[in-house]
């Protein structure tokens, strides 16, 4: 919610995704000037170049691994010419569940490849990688990209 509310504020148009219909009703009520959608990201269709930037931060590691090259794809094709990619992904390869997460009642799932996966699955999908950095989280951590769709 921070930074949809910071950028809205801002005077930018901004888009969110979720799947979960409680998080999106919670969107909606905290930041009404921007547009939420309740979709499956890996599954969500929108508008060749219709934005400027797409923020995906802590989102992809846990969407099933075989759908994320195909969702790296999309997200090319979202993007204007000259658009920009922010990303976390998982720095090692590693698939997994944690009961309980956050002492809640459902297990959390992650599923995710290593860096140079990722910065493979970015180019591939023709972006070029502006930055890379490793991102620690207790043991271990994440990888965050930043990456541009070229002008032309």
């Amino acid at each position: 919610m921070p930074a949809a509310r910071f950028l809205t504020n801002a005077g930018h148009h901004v888009t969110g995704v979720d799947i979960s219909d409680v998080q999106i009703e919670r969107a909606r009520r905290l930041v009404p000037t921007a547009t939420f959608l309740r979709a499956d990201a890996t599954q969500l269709e929108l508008p060749p170049m219709s934005f400027d930037a797409v923020v995906c931060l802590y989102a992809l590691i846990h969407m099933p691994l075989v759908d994320q090259p195909r969702l790296i794809d999309q997200v090319a094709t979202w993007l204007r010419p000259g658009g920009w990619l922010l990303a976390t992904t998982g720095h090692d390869a590693w698939t997994g569940t944690e009961d309980n997460w956050l002492d809640g009642p459902a297990a959390m799932w992650w599923s995710h490849a290593d860096a140079p996966t990722y910065r493979t699955w970015l180019q591939q999908a023709g972006l070029e990688i502006t930055s890379e950095g490793f991102v620690p989280e207790g043991s271990s951590g994440h990888t965050l990209f930043w990456a541009q769709r070229p002008l032309i």
